[in-house]
């Protein structure tokens, strides 16, 4: 039995690493997909390689207009989601904070944080349309046990995880559901800036010792999650951080 059979869900920043291992995970569980990304090649890639219950749009997800077009693609190719996914993200430099410009910090707090508004703006009329739904955002262990150097994204995504709660307070009684998932480091695109170290074995070696468990997030772990959280399994989970970081917050 498919988990997600028939639902319809948006995933942002699924290109690659984290939102294409949802995307897929999401299609496999029954559900029909638009696989958003500022990359427009990357998106028609995992599209195509998930087949017709997928369907790729190019988005920068800090661009209200452009977030709005997504929804409204969405609604055209499957219908209203059922399901968001707030994946798309990105770091500074793992380096003291007072060596992060002033641009990068607001790029970060733009794709990390004010996504999350142009998205809820767009997609809550729609959710409360159809009664209820699922809202995800990928926050990150970094906003519960943050590591230094990453200050000012550590703090981009502590406010994805307090939202994310916030979010679920208010909505809640509309039955829709707000949780974030937090990964510890996964070895995607982001990798290098989190470390801020060549990724050597060495290097490595490092951040995999403060990992109980001993190694990285895969997509899998975090498709794992959210695959879960958006089920109906889960009907009574809301305004939960979500750690997906084999023990790295204890």
């Amino acid at each position: 039995m498919t988990q997600l059979k028939d639902k319809i869900a948006i995933i942002t920043g699924a290109g690659g690493g984290f939102g294409e291992g949802i995307a897929a995970a999401y299609v496999k569980e029954g559900a029909k997909v638009i696989v958003a990304d500022i990359n427009g090649t990357a998106a028609q890639r995992v599209a195509s390689a998930l087949g017709a219950q997928a369907s790729p749009f190019t988005c920068d997800v800090t661009q209200k207009a452009q977030v709005q077009a997504l929804v409204q693609h969405c609604v055209a190719t499957f219908g209203a989601p059922d399901i968001v996914v707030n994946n798309a993200g990105t770091t500074h430099k793992n380096r003291p904070m007072l060596e992060v410009d002033e641009a990068t910090f607001d790029k970060v707090f733009a794709v990390n944080v004010k996504s999350i508004y142009h998205m809820t703006h767009a997609i809550l009329p729609l959710m409360r349309q159809k009664g209820g739904g699922v809202i995800l955002n990928i926050g990150s262990v970094a906003g519960i046990r943050p590591r230094p150097g990453l200050s000012w994204y550590n703090a981009s995504k502590g406010a994805v995880n307090l939202l994310s709660k916030s979010m679920a307070v208010e909505l809640g009684p509309e039955k829709i559901r707000v949780n974030a998932i937090c990964p510890v480091m996964g070895v995607t695109g982001l990798f290098e800036d989190f470390m801020g170290l060549p990724d050597t074995p060495q290097n490595r070696a490092k951040f995999i010792a403060t990992i109980p468990m001993g190694r990285f997030a895969t997509p899998t772990d975090v498709a794992a999650a959210s695959v879960f959280l958006a089920s109906d399994a889960a009907e009574f989970f809301t305004g939960i951080e979500f750690p997906v970081d084999g023990g790295r917050t204890i």
